[in-house]
C-alpha cells in the first residue's frame, strides 16, 4: 500500500515580526533553549499560526541574526506567520505573558514583506571590561590604524582564519552614562559590526585588540547587543529594522 502524501497547508494570511531581548542568566541560553521556549510559549499564548507542509508540520518561524551564547541582546529579531489575522498590540501581550523573565518581547509589527534577514545588516554592540583604560585605549587605537586583523576562531567546521578589522565600522571608548572615561579598572567599549560571512563577532573584536594592540587577557567580559538593523552610512549608526 502506497503512501498517502501529506496535507499541503495553506499559506500564512499574515506575518508579524517580533524583537526580543535576552537579559540576565537567560543570556546564557542557545538559540536552541530559545527556540524551544518560543515553540512553548506559542503554545501557551494560543497563536493562531499556520505551519509547514509536510509529514512532520513545523509551525511557520524564521528566525534572523540571533546573538551567540553568553551574549545578552536588546535586539534579536524573527518572524511568525499566522493562519488567522491577530491584532500586533494582542500577539505582544499573549507573548509576553507566555514566555519566561529573561526572554521579554519588546516589540510586535505586522511585516511589510520582504525578508527580514535583509534588512539587519549591522550590529552594536557593547563590552564591559575588566582592563587598564589606558592599555584599552592604545590597542583599540592600533586596532583601527591596522588595515587588516587576522584573528582565529574554532567553528564547527575547524580552526578558521579571518580578517575582524574587515567587520569593524565603528570602535570606541563609553562609559556607563555615555561620555568618555569611566570607573577605574573598567573599560566600555562599543563596537559597531557589518554582518558578514564569516561572521565577526564581539570576543573577536577582543582577539584583536589582544593580537594587534597587547590587550592583556582578563576576567570575561559582559557583552550586549544593544541594536541590530539596516546600516545607515551617512549616520554611521544602525537602524530599526521594523521601521
Amino acid at each position: 500500500m502506497s503512501r498517502q502524501p501529506p496535507e499541503q497547508q495553506a499559506p500564512p494570511v499574515q506575518r508579524l515580526r517580533v524583537r526580543y531581548a535576552k537579559r540576565g542568566r537567560l543570556r546564557f541560553a542557545s538559540h536552541r533553549d530559545f527556540s524551544r521556549a518560543f515553540e512553548r510559549a506559542l503554545v501557551r499564548a494560543r497563536l493562531p499560526m499556520a505551519y509547514s507542509s509536510g509529514f512532520n508540520p513545523h509551525p511557520r518561524i524564521s528566525y534572523a541574526g540571533a546573538a551567540p551564547t553568553g551574549a545578552a541582546s536588546e535586539a534579536e529579531y524573527l518572524e511568525i506567520g499566522l493562519a488567522a489575522r491577530l491584532d500586533p498590540a494582542a500577539a505582544h501581550a499573549l507573548l509576553r505573558d507566555a514566555l519566561p523573565e529573561g526572554f521579554d518581547v519588546l516589540e510586535v509589527v505586522e511585516s511589510p514583506g520582504g525578508a527580514l534577514a535583509d534588512r539587519l545588516q549591522a550590529s552594536r554592540w557593547r563590552i564591559e571590561l575588566d582592563a587598564d583604560p589606558a592599555a584599552c585605549r592604545s590597542a583599540v587605537t592600533a586596532f583601527l590604524a591596522a588595515a587588516e586583523v587576522p584573528v582565529q576562531r574554532m567553528t564547527k567546521k575547524g580552526l578558521r582564519d579571518f580578517d575582524a578589522r574587515a567587520a569593524v565600522l565603528r570602535l570606541e571608548e563609553a562609559e556607563p552614562g555615555g561620555a568618555a572615561g569611566g570607573p577605574e579598572g573598567r573599560v566600555v567599549l562599543e563596537v559597531w559590526l557589518r554582518h558578514q560571512e564569516p561572521a565577526v563577532r564581539p570576543d573577536d573584536v577582543l582577539s584583536g585588540l589582544r593580537g594587534v594592540g597587547g590587550l592583556p587577557e582578563g576576567p570575561a567580559p559582559r557583552v550586549t547587543r544593544l541594536a541590530q538593523g539596516p546600516w545607515d552610512e551617512a549616520g554611521q549608526q544602525v537602524g530599526d529594522p521594523l521601521a
